[in-house]
């Protein structure tokens, strides 16, 4: 990725940050919620093309009563981390109720294999989520500016438009 291209991606999301945390936190707090709903993001792009045979196999194990299914998951999803929940972040951007969109976020993030579920516990990021983002309806918010095309591209292999975006 060439500079350019990283300081719009960059400036982007300190933009939408900007947009939707404004009133919630401080300039200097964005970060707790911004940089690790950018790592979720981008771990949703990456689990996409194989979020069906991830459930599939989740459902065969399950009912197979196998207990440690990780590796199974991890092969399913052909990455070292998965998510079992039904959610995608794109199935919560439709989200009217805040309630619900609180209640369906929770159960997307406890659907991700111990490795991310480790990474979300140290950017503490659940912390944000009852007081601050869902009472003041931000989460929805965040996650549809999060998902909008064509400013942003976090897939692993980003088809650029005419001006290197």
């Amino acid at each position: 990725m060439q500079t350019h291209q990283l300081n719009w991606i960059t400036n982007f999301i300190w933009g939408i940050a900007d947009d939707v945390l404004r009133d919630l936190y401080v300039r200097g707090k964005y970060r707790d919620v911004i940089l690790p709903m950018t790592v979720l993001r981008r771990l949703d792009v990456v689990l996409e093309p194989t979020k069906m045979e991830v459930l599939d196999m989740k459902i065969s194990l399950d009912k197979a009563g196998v207990v440690h299914q990780d590796a199974a998951l991890r092969q399913a999803a052909r990455q070292a981390f998965y998510n079992t929940s039904k959610f995608t972040l794109h199935d919560l951007k439709s989200r009217a109720n805040q309630q619900q969109l609180k209640a369906d976020f929770e159960a997307y993030l406890d659907g991700f294999s111990p490795n991310v579920q480790d990474i979300l516990e140290k950017f503490e990021f659940r912390n944000q989520i009852p007081p601050r983002l869902s009472k003041a309806d931000a989460l929805g918010t965040l996650i549809e500016k999060l998902l909008s095309p064509p400013e942003i591209n976090l897939s692993p292999n980003p088809v650029l438009n005419g001006d290197g975006r």
